[in-house]
């Protein structure tokens, strides 16, 4: 019996762009995460954890789970875990003493610096087909919705 055809059910179930877009996430994703935590012992959370903080210069865990639309509970995982590595720093928040400031730490840097290099590669493997035109007018379409989406509930 032959494979089925994936985009067969593209063009069946009811939400269709969005599992096309699932589709294409999972085809960057999935194959470099796996590569990741093999050679750098890191899973997704921790790694969003490290790519948010090397853009911001403090963030509390609820930013992150905020900022990454993850779970608030893997977020904490993963900061208990990038704390106990030496990837991050913890302060206590001046103006809220319940939540803790994270800031990452030049080792952490270092690896959201590989890490970020292989997710780039394997995007560009799968972004190959379009030219540059189309590039700049989907990155117009994803940054259009990444803005609708922020302003979104969490819950469907």
């Amino acid at each position: 019996m032959d494979a089925p055809d994936p985009e067969t059910i593209f063009d069946e179930i009811a939400f269709r762009d969005a599992y096309r877009m699932s589709y294409l996430i999972n085809a960057i994703i999935v194959p470099t995460y796996d590569q990741v935590r093999r050679d750098f012992g890191v899973i997704r959370a921790e790694y969003h954890l490290l790519m948010c903080l090397a853009h911001y210069p403090t963030l509390s865990a609820q930013d992150v789970s905020r900022i990454t639309r993850r779970p608030r509970n893997s977020i904490s995982r993963a900061v208990h875990r990038m704390l106990a590595e030496g990837y991050l720093d913890r302060s206590p928040d001046p103006s809220d003493g319940r939540q803790a400031l994270l800031t990452i730490t030049p080792e952490g840097r270092a690896l959201h610096e590989q890490i970020a290099a292989r997710l780039a590669e394997r995007q560009e493997v799968v972004l190959s087909p379009l030219d540059a035109d189309e590039r700049v007018q989907l990155d117009g379409l994803l940054r259009r919705l990444a803005r609708h989406v922020a302003d979104l509930p969490d819950e469907g």
